[in-house]
């Protein structure tokens, strides 16, 4: 039991500050929110350096772990720890959140308080749903967290942004709906919601049928899987850029799946195996080839969130190591990428207020060092080696073909189809001669947006180089997950 309340702090800190920040927030002078969320997200993140570095790589079981009684009649406690999959979410959530305050300062200029506010908020719920250790006190902060992306997408989105916000929330809710379902069965048959009491179960192969069935509505929607993926390319195409980086990084429902869905429900998660597979290959194949005709550049990374998420899912139901830990670097890797290459959307859509492709063309004349880190978030999408997103990808492709070799072979196309569609943007808007006076009149990006991108690039190429620190802390982990699956 740790003495010091260290996941605690990481949770609700960033959700004070964003109360904090609500209360002296003012459109007349909004300087103070600002300064007020930048050092919210900058201590938050702060707390998560000790996780980090005080973590046991050698341990399967949860550290730093929290427990106060809540609601005794019902066993809910105030459970918290983390172990090596939810360790590196954690650090993903505090820093995605100090980049989002600073590509928001100067371009959120109406209710800013409140905008920075929802982050800190949505920051706080996301790494206390990963730290959860009580089945109601993950769905607390798992429901939590569609409050403020609601409020995100609705407030500070495009003309169609109600519609688009409504849509996220009702398919969310829904799924989350058949959770609770769910999570009150288990409690019927442990007369418990510690999370560690379920996985002791030996549930009947229908219960199990159906609870897996319950996880899989909730966590299904969140990857999102096809085909109810629908809600994804719309929020992305409505949503301002701090929230597209967030839903980039947006992890939950892959993570349910590892605390939840694997481990709970184990001959179910076996049985459905051969359709989790299949979804995750059409999810890799169409998510590319749909990508390939988008016009948008925000829909087009919609879809790549797709495709690359497939390869999550397969990863994580092909049950051997390299699949699972495949699956969780490319969670994390994919965090840092897609929410680089939102963010150089993001900048190009505050020049031109257009994210069309055809819009652009010869970027690269007028703004070299956006060029040049656009190139390298665009490298690492498609997987080149010394990157980020080859580790997880290369893992996983790796686990498919010892798993079988033609699954294997078609989840590999996920190599050329995002070369094609990533590469083919990058060549339309960034080289070329100057397009129009629109781009002729950019303006490279300066010293604020130079120190966001520089430290996503610093991880997507940390990650790529050097993914031992990662995998390290993630090997007990995935090793205990595979033995609950063989029971």
């Amino acid at each position: 039991m740790q003495s010091f309340p260290l996941l605690s702090l990481a949770i609700w800190v960033p959700i004070l500050f964003g109360a904090a920040v609500l209360w002296i927030g003012s459109d007349s002078n909004p300087r103070p929110a600002r300064w007020l969320a930048l050092t919210g997200s900058l201590v938050g993140l702060l707390l998560t350096i000790p996780l980090v570095t005080g973590f046991n790589n050698h341990i399967a079981a949860a550290q730093f772990v929290e427990r106060l009684n809540w609601i005794p009649e019902f066993d809910i406690t105030y459970h918290l720890g983390l172990d090596g999959v939810s360790l590196w979410l954690v650090a993903l959530t505090a820093f995605t959140t100090l980049i989002i305050v600073i590509a928001s300062w100067r371009v959120i200029t109406v209710h800013v308080a409140q905008y920075l506010a929802a982050f800190l908020f949505l920051s706080g719920l996301m790494i206390g749903a990963f730290a959860a250790l009580d089945g109601m006190l993950f769905f607390v902060f798992f429901e939590a967290t569609l409050i403020p992306m609601y409020l995100l997408i609705g407030g500070w989105g495009g003309t169609k942004r109600v519609h688009a916000a409504f849509k996220f929330f009702l398919i969310s809710l829904v799924g989350s709906l058949l959770m609770l379902i769910a999570l009150l069965y288990l409690f019927g048959q442990s007369n418990s919601f510690d999370i560690a009491s379920w996985y002791a179960l030996r549930l009947g192969f229908v219960p199990q049928l159906l609870i897996f069935i319950g996880f899989f509505a909730a966590f299904a929607v969140k990857v999102p899987m096809w085909p109810i993926h629908t809600w994804l390319p719309e929020v992305h195409l409505e949503a301002p850029t701090g929230a597209s980086v967030i839903l980039g990084m947006l992890k939950l429902g892959a993570y349910g799946f590892i605390r939840f869905t694997l481990p709970i429900t184990p001959q179910a998660s076996h049985f459905f195996a051969p359709v989790m597979i299949a979804l995750s290959l059409v999810a890799v194949i169409y998510g590319s080839l749909v990508a390939l005709s988008q016009t948008d550049m925000s829909r087009l990374m919609a879809y790549s969130s797709i495709s690359h998420m497939g390869l999550v899912t397969l990863g994580l139901f092909i049950f051997n190591q390299y699949g699972i830990e495949g699956a969780i670097v490319q969670m994390i890797s994919y965090g840092f990428i897609s929410g680089a290459m939102f963010l150089c959307i993001g900048v190009l859509y505050e020049r031109t207020h257009t994210r069309a492709i055809d819009a652009y063309g010869g970027v690269a004349s007028v703004m070299p060092k956006f060029a040049v880190l656009t190139m390298l978030f665009a490298m690492a999408n498609v997987g080149l080696p010394g990157t980020s997103g080859f580790v997880g990808e290369f893992l996983v492709i790796m686990g498919a073909i010892k798993f079988n070799f033609w699954i294997g072979a078609l989840a590999a196309l996920t190599l050329i189809l995002s070369a094609a569609y990533t590469l083919s943007m990058y060549k339309r808007t960034i080289f070329g001669s100057v397009g129009n006076d629109n781009v002729a009149r950019l303006v490279d990006i300066g010293k604020r947006e130079l120190i966001m991108l520089g430290a996503m690039a610093f991880f997507v190429l940390l990650i790529g180089v050097n993914p031992r620190p990662f995998t390290d802390a993630i090997d007990a982990s995935v090793t205990t997950l595979l033995s609950q699956t063989r029971r």
